[in-house]
């Protein structure tokens, strides 16, 4: 049988019509500590990655409704916790504290934040063991 070859995806992100650009883009840059220019708010090498894009009306900037927007992975449940104290300290809006769920393979914690237009972010982390 012939091995189907599939080209490799580097880094991802999510497009988001915003309603005040320069609003967003200070906040992505301030509150979430993302490099930012005039295509990409972006931070850790695109381990978070945007395109803020300038809405033509209010009415086109639709966040998900309770549920988040973009889903950041962290690799372990401290560096998780250095993240939320730094997004907090530098004016993120928190949508959820940190909580942990306990599953058969050890401990998922996660938090969300909350940019200017309702899009949420949540960042999560998953242990084998709990730190």
């Amino acid at each position: 049988m012939m091995e189907i070859v599939k080209a490799r995806i580097e880094n991802s992100l999510t497009v988001l019509l915003v309603s005040d650009l320069t609003r967003s883009q200070a906040y992505y840059a301030e509150a979430l500590g993302c490099d930012v220019n005039d295509f990409w708010a972006i931070r850790d090498d695109f381990g978070l990655g945007f395109k803020l894009i300038q809405a033509e009306s209010s009415d086109d900037v639709r966040p998900n409704r309770n549920h988040w927007n973009t889903y950041a992975y962290v690799l372990t449940h401290g560096e998780l916790d250095l993240l939320f104290e730094e997004l907090k300290s530098s004016g993120a809006v928190i949508a959820a504290e940190p909580v942990e769920t306990a599953f058969d393979w050890g401990v998922w914690k996660e938090f969300s934040v909350k940019d200017p237009d309702g899009y949420v972010i949540g960042f999560g982390s998953g242990n084998k063991d709990s730190d």
